[in-house]
């Protein structure tokens, strides 16, 4: 993915490997409301990180406890390298009113406020041991889902504070995650308004599926010049934001766990209304109609109604300050059709 491959795409090859066995049964496939709209691009508001405070004083030097159980000292924050897989640690440091210490970005990190930084993932989602140590950061911040764990050693040994916050993308983990990024950067206090914000936002997001059944949404993840088909299921992330919307995980239904290789006859069995796709995945493919073209694809309420729903790679699954946005860009798409796309 522009934004979840790596390490990512290495352990769901390996599941390719052991094979995907397309569990029995589906829902009905008769079409709701949200099978009516067609093809749909989801597009949240606005695609700008909106600070909740302006460079906020640090109070340093503080000492953390990682998600390793390592204990680290941050005494500057002036040169910040926020970094992982899905660039939500760098939209939650922007967030807070720390992107002007920002010194570098991954590949995920997207948004415009961002985009001027030089990359420390030059070859996709591996961390540059050497493209870090030149831009000298005074604070690295990442999670497991980047590395290797060799570079993060490296950066170590070469008198780096590096802070490893866990990679558990679900809602309930966003307000973690902020607490635990303000607290290292020293700003805990900011952290919390910005907590506030975002709890607020995705409540406020949330919806109840209109009538008298919640669409079924298969969620894959498509990356067709790689030769990557998979569908997500319990715990692969898309199943959170499908349910903060009031609809049905198609995948969790059938009895998929994370994401498991995408097959003709799991996906007709998770007979979804919406297919929800990333919007790069999706043109990896050739689009809705490479999409539909796909063994299986055609054969579902959702190939027959040619309602494939796409979303931004850098918000879909992120994760971070504006998860809210994501959600609420969700609901639209699905419920009142959003913006069909070019």
């Amino acid at each position: 993915m522009s934004r979840r491959p790596g390490r990512a795409v290495a352990v769901l090859a390996a599941l390719a490997l052991v094979g995907c066995a397309a569990p029995t049964g589906g829902g009905p496939a008769s079409p709701t409301r949200a099978g009516a709209c067609g093809p749909t691009t989801a597009r949240v508001d606005s695609t700008e990180v909106v600070p909740v405070a302006e460079d906020p004083p640090a109070t340093l030097p503080v000492t953390v406890t990682g998600a390793d159980g390592r204990s680290v000292t941050v005494t500057d924050t002036s040169r910040i390298l926020p970094v992982n897989l899905y660039g939500s640690i760098a939209e939650i440091v922007f967030s807070l009113g720390l992107g002007d210490r920002v010194v570098g970005r991954d590949t995920a990190t997207t948004f415009s406020a961002a985009a001027h930084l030089p990359l420390v993932t030059p070859g996709g989602h591996d961390l540059s041991g050497e493209a870090v140590l030149r831009l000298d950061p005074s604070v690295v911040v990442a999670d497991d889902s980047i590395g290797p764990p060799e570079v993060l050693e490296q950066l170590r040994r070469s008198g780096i504070p590096v802070l490893l916050v866990d990679d558990e993308q679900t809602l309930a983990s966003v307000p973690r995650h902020i607490r635990a990024i303000a607290a290292a950067l020293g700003v805990g206090e900011t952290g919390e308004r910005l907590v506030d914000r975002v709890d607020a936002e995705i409540q406020a997001a949330r919806h109840t599926a209109p009538g008298d059944r919640s669409p079924r949404i298969a969620f894959l993840y498509l990356r067709g010049t790689a030769g990557v088909y998979l569908m997500g299921g319990r715990g692969a992330g898309s199943d959170e934001m499908i349910r903060a919307i009031g609809a049905v995980d198609a995948g969790t239904e059938i009895g998929l766990v994370k994401f498991r290789p995408l097959t003709s006859e799991g996906l007709i069995n998770a007979a979804p209304d919406v297919i929800l796709v990333m919007t790069e995945g999706l043109n990896s493919v050739k689009g809705v109609d490479g999409l539909l073209a796909m063994p299986g694809v055609a054969q579902t309420p959702a190939g027959r109604d040619r309602r494939i729903v796409d979303m931004d790679d850098g918000i879909l699954l992120n994760f971070g300050a504006r998860t809210g946005s994501a959600v609420a860009a969700l609901a639209k798409a699905v419920y009142e059709c959003g913006t069909t796309p070019s």
